[in-house]
């Protein structure tokens, strides 16, 4: 069998699709370093590009609340989509007035989080290089502007409130206090680079329970992260220059963090999700690397990922224009 058939030594004996484009994965393993995917499901999108409510158009990062409701930063339909699960369409909740910088309008924005003290979305308006506060209210027709002139595209928020912002242009991330303008760089802030001190094109960002900062390093190919007041940063995943073998990422993007410290890439141009145990010299394929493509046990140009409360496992699917849902143990 060729190495592309290969996932982590997951032989993948059968893909049944069902309706409501299910696919149930039967995989049998011969080692025990292995993530065992039960089932891989289409849960937003997934209906051609396009900007009905039954659509996406390059979905980038997501956000899943507590009801497994996805908040969705549908960048090219330059608008936030909420998908409750199970519903064939989405709910347009923020922009999806044509690109814009207006109020109520949105330039391909590519993040967003629920900030839940205020009840409110927090969006990172990319093209319009601000970040916008959009009640979640029902009525709400425009945004405030939290901050403004940051080439951002990431976004996190810790358990005290504070809201953490990749910077592309700047290549750091920086930390703010909502209602203070004031700002400190956690990570990066030393120009390009590949220096452990260093970033290059920092993308989508995890901050754990210790306020460490996760950063997919996108240009270096690696993972980041970097402790509280650190003047460094360690590589957690990849680092081993651009490439496909498990020792590597592509430009990395989405990532996440469980609380045994394993790192979940979104490693997007090998189209692939990957996992980094803490400590591992290389990485376990959850689905993808199979080359680009449409089928189940397939990807194509992977964003934003993130787990809901169950550990179910979602991917924007970029390039086409989906959210996956895997059931993954």
């Amino acid at each position: 069998m060729s190495q592309s058939v290969l996932i982590s030594n997951i032989r993948l004996y059968e893909f049944i699709r069902e309706k409501c484009n299910t696919a149930i994965v039967k995989q049998k393993s011969t080692s025990s370093n292995v993530i065992d995917v039960k089932w891989v499901q289409t849960v937003a999108g997934g209906h051609g590009r396009g900007d009905a409510t039954n659509q996406l158009d390059q979905p980038h990062g997501l956000f899943i609340d507590d009801d497994q409701t996805m908040i969705i930063a549908d960048r090219e339909n330059h608008r936030i989509i909420q998908w409750r699960m199970g519903d064939i369409n989405g709910q347009v909740v923020a922009g999806s007035h044509g690109p814009g910088n207006q109020l109520h309008q949105l330039n391909e924005p590519t993040d967003v989080l629920i900030d839940k003290e205020t009840d409110t979305l927090i969006i990172c308006d990319r093209k319009n290089r601000r970040v916008i506060r959009w009640s979640r209210r029902s009525g709400t027709t425009h945004g405030e502007i939290l901050l403004n002139n940051i080439h951002g595209y990431g976004l996190a928020m810790d358990d005290q409130g504070y809201l953490y912002i990749s910077d592309t242009e700047h290549h750091e991330v920086r930390r703010y206090k909502i209602g203070d303008k004031s700002e400190t760089v956690v990570a990066g802030g030393h120009g390009e680079g590949n220096g452990l001190n260093q970033l290059n094109v920092p993308i989508y960002l995890f901050v754990d329970r210790q306020q460490a900062v996760y950063v997919s390093d996108n240009n270096n190919h690696r993972v980041m992260k970097w402790n509280k007041g650190a003047k460094e940063g360690i590589v957690v995943a990849g680092g081993h220059d651009q490439g496909n073998a498990l020792t590597s990422l592509s430009h990395p993007l989405g990532v996440f963090v469980d609380a045994l410290d394993t790192v979940y890439v979104a490693d997007c141009g090998n189209h692939r999700i990957i996992c980094w145990p803490k400590g591992s010299k290389q990485g376990t394929v959850i689905v993808g690397g199979n080359g680009e493509g449409e089928g189940a046990n397939q990807l194509k140009n992977p964003m934003g990922l993130s787990f809901d409360r169950h550990g179910n496992l979602y991917v924007a699917d970029c390039k086409n224009n989906r959210v996956q849902r895997l059931c993954i143990e």
